[in-house]
């Protein structure tokens, strides 16, 4: 899943001197860095900090509100059908968007 808008990255650049970003895959970015002759990855710690700046991307977004509508409706059939099914496939979606939602070590 991809945690950053590439907007988000290209501000931070702009902002610090960092020329010519590119995605080498998703989450995993490099730029030259001022005066370099190299490109460099965009440092982890930028990154989380960019993360907990600007929050989820759409991506992350749509997935979260998925999971929600899928609960709550899977709630109301259990209910309805007295049958915990539903719930189980609600669970089930959960725990995918969770591991989805997770960002794996930069």
């Amino acid at each position: 899943m991809k945690h950053f808008r590439d907007e988000w990255i290209q501000e931070w650049c702009d902002d610090n001197g960092w020329t010519d970003l590119f995605r080498e895959r998703y989450n995993h970015y490099w730029a030259f860095p001022p005066g370099a002759v190299m490109p460099e990855p965009i440092p982890s710690e930028v990154l989380y900090l960019i993360k907990a700046t600007k929050g989820f991307c759409v991506e992350e977004r749509t997935w979260l509100t998925s999971a929600i509508l899928i609960s709550i409706v899977s709630v109301v059939l259990s209910y309805l059908l007295k049958n915990p099914m539903p719930i189980v496939f609600a669970f089930a979606f959960a725990a995918v968007t969770s591991a989805k939602l997770e960002m794996e070590e930069i």
